[in-house]
């Protein structure tokens, strides 16, 4: 490479390496603003391991899965203790299951719904014996209302004080789910209050005991009217075993509907691809509900998040339609950096040729003027004395405008400088020659003669 090269480059790199230097700087300051990426890990609690809750957990894991994040599933007593489990922050959980009625804004500060995902029916079961059409008339008798920490237990509790009914005028039992089906069938108990679904083997094995009957609230459209987040859902006659006619009427339920609820904090990236977990797992019919009623971006118990109400309008993200997650997320947390980016280095392409120039024009500019005091100072100065420094000074300039390096389109202005080079020196030249004659006439050979 020769020296011209080099310093052609030295030249360039002089104006980019800062303005690199500046694009680099406010990419770092916009980088802090940058979304951090989505973690490939999250914890959601749901119940019991054989509730309903976990059963779409576990579909919720599998969606997850196809697009590489990882859903930790903790079981609990339900949906007191998820929401305790989420105001924790130490506790790790991000994502629950809870029944509708149980949480609100005021005690759940920081808790946000994705959406309503299922009716969950709120099952009375009593022993056969017994005639009973209203809560009311559950007064005096064995009522098991779920375990502590369960929104069956918060559910019932309500709907019990609400038809007067509380530990001083019947017994309150607590056993879990199963044991309450058990004692029921076994004739151990009165009533007892579950969430479950239809179709789950808990609800199976309670419609077909010979000793358990179904309450059919007389008062539905009463509860749902106290209670707005409650809804009346008919069981029709047979449609759980036709054969056998169970049940053998029309079962009126009330049933509050569960929402997928999370932290505040839950990265954004995330809530569309849960929501779109749930509207796989819950859009198909059921019992109690029509094809892709489910889920529902409304506001429930907490407020809808932003990115869930979204989702729930428009559907997935225009990125996430055609991307995969990881690859979308990245140009979606990223191109916050293309604003500034572009904000910079738009106008730094348009100036920076101007720079360039500018910087070659100045340099051609300084041997100019270099070149004009040199020529002042021999037209000021042209003794025989200062005729050698003269010299030295117009050879300083020639050598440097060898190696200056100029693109081609500044040539013609560097060959107009070497030919204004070439006329000093000529100058100086004369004045050398002007010198030597002075200085012959001023000592003028004579010659030596011989002989």
């Amino acid at each position: 490479m020769t020296s011209n090269t080099t310093l052609r480059w030295r030249e360039i790199l002089s104006i980019v390496v800062p303005v690199v230097a500046v694009v680099v700087g406010v990419v770092a300051l916009a980088y802090q603003f940058v979304e951090p990426a989505p973690p490939r890990r999250i914890v959601m609690s749901t119940g019991s391991a054989a509730s309903s809750y976990t059963k779409y957990a576990e579909q919720y894991a599998k969606h997850l899965a196809r697009s590489g994040v990882t859903l930790e599933i903790r079981t609990s007593a339900g949906s007191i203790e998820n929401l305790e489990r989420m105001l924790d922050a130490k506790s790790g959980v991000q994502l629950a299951i809870v029944q509708g009625g149980v949480a609100d804004p005021v005690n759940h500060p920081g808790l946000v719904s994705l959406g309503r995902a299922f009716i969950e029916p709120m099952w009375i079961f009593h022993r056969a014996g017994l005639k009973i059409g209203s809560l009311a008339e559950l007064k005096g008798l064995k009522i098991a209302v779920g375990p502590e920490g369960s929104g069956t237990r918060a559910l019932s509790v309500k709907l019990l004080a609400a038809s007067k009914i509380d530990s001083a005028t019947a017994t309150i039992l607590g056993p879990k789910s199963a044991d309450a089906a058990n004692q029921l069938i076994a004739g151990d108990i009165d009533a007892a209050f579950f969430t479950m679904a239809a179709a789950s083997d808990l609800a199976q094995k309670l419609i077909h005991a010979p000793t358990v009957s179904i309450l059919s609230l007389k008062q539905a459209d009463a509860f749902t009217r106290v209670f707005p987040f409650l809804q009346k859902i008919v069981l029709p006659a047979g449609v759980t075993d036709l054969g056998a006619n169970l049940p053998a009427d029309d079962v009126s339920l009330i049933a509050p509907v569960a929402s997928v609820v999370a932290r505040q904090d839950l990265h954004p990236a995330l809530v569309s691809l849960i929501v779109e977990a749930m509207k796989e797992v819950h859009a198909k019919a059921g019992l109690f509900q029509k094809a892709n009623e489910f889920p529902q971006g409304v506001e429930a118990d907490l407020p809808l998040h932003a990115d869930a109400a979204r989702f729930h309008k428009t559907g997935l993200p225009f990125l996430q339609r055609y991307l995969p997650f990881w690859l979308a997320t990245f140009i979606d947390r990223t191109a916050i950096l293309l604003i500034p980016i572009a904000t910079i280095s738009l106008p730094l392409i348009r100036i920076l040729p101007m720079i360039y120039q500018w910087r070659i024009r100045r340099r051609i500019l300084f041997w100019y003027d270099r070149l004009k005091k040199l020529e002042a100072k021999v037209k000021a100065d042209s003794s025989v004395e200062a005729l050698p420094t003269h010299v030295a000074e117009i050879d300083r300039i020639e050598d440097a405008l060898s190696v200056i390096p100029v693109p081609f389109m500044y040539s013609d202005q560097l060959y107009n400088l070497r030919s204004a080079v070439e006329l000093v020196r000529q100058k100086i030249a004369g004045r050398v020659e002007q010198a030597k004659i002075a200085e012959a006439r001023l000592w003028p050979h004579t010659g030596v003669g011989t002989g």
